[in-house]
């Protein structure tokens, strides 16, 4: 009988658990009434071309003088192309080939990178503005790089170059370049900038004489570009655009010149870098012929990322 008594006891402690459990399970979790918050958008591209792949072999040949001359096995392997390492290939590619010639060496730098936020409140577009925005600032530009306002090159007001934080529009008492009167320019003749000629012209201004000697002097053979030449924005090259140009002294003798261009599309920052050293020490790279090529397959390489 006790042993009766003692089951029945188990059965009911038994069935409360059960219960208990059940009325645990039925109660509500979470915090109703919380709002959803919406992540920003995804950039354009999901994926990168392949950066050795993206300059037809025509422009290739074009950009590289003297492959046309070289042995077939030779050619074949300049026109190849040598892929920069990169740890993910999906975020970030780029190429480099390099033809030495009689003439001198030409060589063309080509780098993708695909820009992804982490931040669920900051689109891709967004994040690649602000990456874009520091190579722009890094670049240094000088105070002219927009064009004056109501020129056929200048972009029309509250369009263009948003990321350059700058309308273009010259200040009081500022010259034609941006500067103010008594201001030196930003960028040296070793940078690729334009000479003030303003500064040459005049007698009573020692310092903007010897400046201008001191062009003349780093680039004998006036390879420094000219107004229209020098570092500036670009417009109508993607979403935002800037072009900078530099003559760079190696050792004692050699120099070369290196013409960037940079530009967004969405999220994607394209940088191409055209470098020609010539043979002689004596010659100075041409800044516009380099200027134009660069630009040229800037524009084919966005046509390709709209197409």
């Amino acid at each position: 009988m006790a042993y009766a008594t003692g089951a029945v006891l188990i059965a009911a402690l038994a069935a409360g658990c059960t219960g208990n459990s059940g009325t645990s399970d039925s109660a509500p979790d979470g915090k109703p009434g919380t709002p959803t918050v919406s992540a920003a958008p995804p950039g354009k591209y999901r994926t990168l071309p392949d950066a050795c792949r993206a300059i037809p072999l025509a422009t290739l040949k074009d950009l590289l003088p003297g492959t046309a001359d070289m042995p077939e096995a030779q050619q074949d392997k300049v026109l190849e192309g040598a892929a920069t390492v990169t740890y993910d290939t999906d975020r970030r590619i780029g190429c480099r080939w390099k033809s030495d010639a009689p003439e001198g060496t030409r060589s063309i730098h080509l780098d993708f990178e695909r820009v992804v936020s982490y931040d669920t409140s900051v689109s891709d577009d967004d994040r690649a503005r602000e990456v874009y925005a520091k190579k722009e600032t890094a670049a240094d530009l000088p105070d002219s790089a927009l064009p004056p306002e109501g020129s056929p090159d200048a972009s029309p007001s509250g369009s263009g170059h948003a990321d350059s934080g700058t309308d273009g529009k010259t200040e009081d008492g500022k010259t034609e370049d941006g500067r103010t009167e008594d201001e030196p320019g930003k960028k040296g003749g070793t940078k690729g900038s334009a000479k003030d000629d303003g500064s040459a012209e005049s007698t009573d201004d020692a310092e903007a004489s010897d400046g201008a000697s001191a062009d003349s002097s780093d680039d004998p053979a006036s390879g420094s570009p000219g107004d229209s030449l020098q570092p500036r924005l670009l417009d109508k090259l993607g979403d935002s655009a800037f072009l900078d140009d530099a003559l760079v002294q190696a050792g004692s003798t050699a120099r070369h010149r290196t013409v960037s261009v940079v530009f967004r599309t969405s999220n994607v920052i394209v940088t191409v870098e055209y470098t020609a050293q010539p043979a002689l020490t004596t010659e100075v790279p041409d800044s516009k012929e380099l200027q134009e090529k660069a630009q040229a397959l800037a524009g084919q390489l966005v046509d390709s990322f709209d197409d």
